[in-house]
């Protein structure tokens, strides 16, 4: 694959170690939790925040304004920001009490574009299988784990690394944490409020302490959580983003991932309220809880410079992308010699994976799509070459400007050298399809040929769900060359 494997026993690279290298085995915790709250109260030092002096000068100074004060008097460069990209991966661990404590059970990196204000979140799955140096292919939740085991205190770096060898992009800076101490805080915001966008319904949610317990069934409780705004106390918002067991489209890890992206989000919201800034006990506790719950090579004056960049950052300015195994996705279900479940790239390598994640903040993903006024239009894209992973680059790319891509395969036919767009919507879809022409240089055909129609009906068959798409692509070898084509948005 042309990567190099990831030593977990040589660590060099321009991180910085953690301080007191003692492990820190724990669960999960939000990023961005930590990332507000560190950014408010780390200026001042916890001495100044006690709950006896009322007549303290914290309780008179508006807080904000000292932090943009003291933000802007940092003029170092963030780590990524000459790039116009900063990187920071999300990790959280199993903790005490659990199989595996330091498993990473969630790996997000977040990005943030100075230039725009702009967020982006994208997830990676614990089981995705990648190749590990003198260990062969093993699961990216197993990096922290192994490195902690050889060296305590340097999982957040190894698995930063790892992260980054695999995305084909930098990981400027980590955050490892974890779920007892996300419990206490959402708890001292008062709760959250999450927009659930599908009824969650877990019969088998694990109850802490009764792994063992007679009868079976003891062992379990009854999770419901109804689509719609939902306020949440901290260890409702727990089982929210844990739960692996839920009935329909939530009972995935794709689902999970993206639960946990809306969780944040809440947290952020909730935390730069006026309720909680202007609180200075509840940031104290907040406080006490990230210094017991949280390692980072974050220094205080990167996070002010973070904070003061992104703290007016809207929900409409994040970007969240999961990789997974939808029929549109990047990667596909495998298994090892074990048998244990695995998750490997589609195309045989990580080349798309990098491209989503290099291209994450592309022209295309965060301004062509709210410029340009699309119908709602499903697109099936088939790969008409030999060139791997040309039909999932394609596919990418057509996403940002908000279509919706619900299946990528192959077509039979591999002898393309224009790529073609078959109308199925028969002219019903015009801005669509101007969309989809101008961007691909496509030619257009509404009649399917023969063969393509002998394609459909292998993929439809069996499948009760099948749904025709309002275009199907045929990529040819003139994408190759065409890939960097843009339209105008305003036309």
């Amino acid at each position: 694959m042309g990567r190099n494997m990831i030593n977990l026993n040589k660590l060099e690279n321009n991180f910085s170690p953690e301080k007191n290298s003692a492990p820190k085995k724990k669960k999960t915790i939000t990023w961005l939790t930590v990332f507000f709250v560190l950014a408010i109260i780390a200026f001042s030092g916890k001495a100044i925040f006690t709950r006896q002096k009322s007549d303290s000068w914290v309780y008179k100074v508006p807080l904000i304004s000292n932090i943009k004060r003291l933000a802007e008097s940092a003029n170092n460069p963030l780590k990524g920001e000459e790039r116009d990209r900063v990187n920071i991966l999300l990790l959280g661990t199993g903790g005490k009490g659990h199989d595996g404590p330091d498993l990473t059970d969630t790996i997000i990196v977040a990005s943030f574009q100075p230039s725009t204000k702009k967020v982006a979140m994208l997830s990676i799955p614990r089981d995705l299988s990648i190749p590990l140096e003198n260990q062969g292919w093993r699961k990216i939740n197993n990096v922290n784990a192994y490195a902690e085991s050889a060296n305590p205190g340097s999982g957040g770096l190894a698995t930063s690394q790892a992260v980054s060898d695999l995305l084909g992009i930098p990981i400027d800076y980590y955050v490892r944490a974890d779920f007892d101490g996300f419990v206490n805080i959402v708890n001292e915001l008062g709760g959250i409020d999450v927009n659930v966008e599908n009824t969650l319904e877990d019969y088998r949610y694990p109850i802490l302490g009764k792994e063992e317990a007679e009868p079976y069934d003891s062992r379990y409780e009854h999770l419901y959580v109804e689509a719609g705004e939902q306020e949440m106390d901290g260890e409702l918002a727990l089982k929210f983003v844990r739960s692996r067991h839920a009935s329909g489209v939530e009972g995935t890890d794709f689902a999970r991932a993206r639960r946990q992206q809306l969780v944040l989000e809440a947290v952020k919201e909730k935390f730069l309220s006026k309720s909680t800034l202007f609180r200075p006990s509840i940031i104290t506790n907040i406080y006490e809880e990230l210094q017991a719950h949280i390692s980072t090579n974050l220094q205080v004056w990167e996070i002010l410079k973070l904070w003061d960049m992104f703290k007016d950052t809207g929900s409409e300015n994040i970007i969240n992308k999961v990789l997974d195994n939808s029929p549109s996705g990047l990667l596909m279900d495998s298994a090892g010699i074990d048998g244990a479940y695995l998750l490997l790239p589609r195309n045989g390598d990580f080349t798309e994976v990098q491209y989503l994640a290099q291209n994450i903040f592309s022209e295309q993903n965060t301004e062509i799509k709210t410029k340009t006024k699309v119908e709602k239009a499903s697109v099936e894209v088939r790969n008409g070459t030999w060139i791997n992973g040309l039909a999932n680059r394609e596919a990418m790319d057509i996403e940002a400007y908000g279509l919706n891509v619900i299946r990528v395969g192959n077509a039979s036919r591999q002898n393309f050298e224009k790529t073609v767009i078959y109308d199925l919507s028969f002219g019903e879809k015009e801005n669509a399809l101007a969309v989809l022409k101008e961007k691909t240089g496509a030619n257009v055909s509404t009649e399917l040929p023969d063969w393509l129609k002998e394609d459909i009906a292998k993929t439809s068959e069996g499948q009760a769900d099948y749904a025709r798409p309002d275009f199907l692509i045929i990529i040819g070898q003139d994408a190759d060359t065409n890939n960097s084509g843009t339209i105008n948005p305003e036309n």
